[in-house]
């Protein structure tokens, strides 16, 4: 028994136009099967992808604060010209630049219309193959205790260990990353960007839920009332969501 990860959700105050600029931004598209905006490969809605990771934005009344979120993309680039021509686009599509006090580095720091921050990378031959989306970034404070949880919670392959990151990635090595790094930021406000999972065709959501709880997770009451999906957060208190299967 184990969960995948099918897609990463973004609360925003206005998600149809969050979801155009994601879908944009990936060469995506934007799909309306509800109240939610979902963002995933062209070519018709197929839910969950095979192999991306889709964007799932969800409208709320409340916005974002200037906290920066504990969890954000990284994007992939061929070559520098790329990540260039990528950054340039993603300005006139109506992202800025962000500040997260990361110095001088090689990557650009930028933030999309509701204010969630992403980085364009430059070039690494270790996202060649990743598609769009390089990895999920997650701040923690002890990567290997996130590796235990995370790498039991999934059915994905954990990569790399240390005290500084814990890096996981599909079995089938295939898609992007989730990544976990050592950060000394706290968790001051509700996460706005999170996980959702979802059990294999013929698993039982509730036994997959239990065993996560002995894991070491707990249940999270963010109001979401009487909803099929169950709201948990890991150990070091970064929300996540066990979907149902439809």
């Amino acid at each position: 028994m184990a969960l995948r990860p099918v897609q990463v959700n973004i609360k925003a105050v206005d998600a149809p136009v969050v979801g155009r600029f994601w879908a944009e931004t990936l060469g995506w598209t934007a799909y309306s099967p509800g109240v939610t905006t979902y963002v995933g490969p062209a070519g018709g809605l197929v839910w969950p992808d095979p192999v991306a990771l889709g964007i799932d934005v969800v409208p709320v009344p409340e916005r974002k604060s200037p906290t920066k979120n504990r969890t954000h993309l990284d994007l992939a680039t061929d070559f520098p010209a790329h990540q260039a021509d990528l950054v340039a686009r993603l300005r006139a599509l109506g992202a800025r630049p962000a500040d997260v006090g990361q110095g001088d580095v090689p990557w650009t720091v930028l933030a999309d219309p509701e204010g969630n921050e992403f980085c364009v990378l430059e070039p690494r031959e270790v996202y060649r193959d990743t598609g769009p989306i390089a990895a999920v970034v997650v701040d923690c404070v002890d990567p290997r205790a996130m590796a235990s949880f995370w790498g039991e919670a999934l059915d994905w392959t954990l990569h790399e260990v240390t005290d500084d990151q814990a890096v996981l990635r599909s079995a089938r090595g295939v898609g992007p990353y989730l990544e976990f790094l050592r950060s000394s930021d706290g968790k001051p406000v509700p996460d706005r960007v999170h996980l959702d999972l979802l059990p294999y065709p013929g698993d039982d959501k509730a036994v997959e839920v239990a065993r996560l709880r002995d894991l070491g997770a707990t249940d999270l009451d963010l109001g979401q009332g009487d909803v099929p999906w169950t709201c948990l957060s890991d150990p070091e208190g970064h929300e996540f969501c066990v979907l149902a299967l439809s």
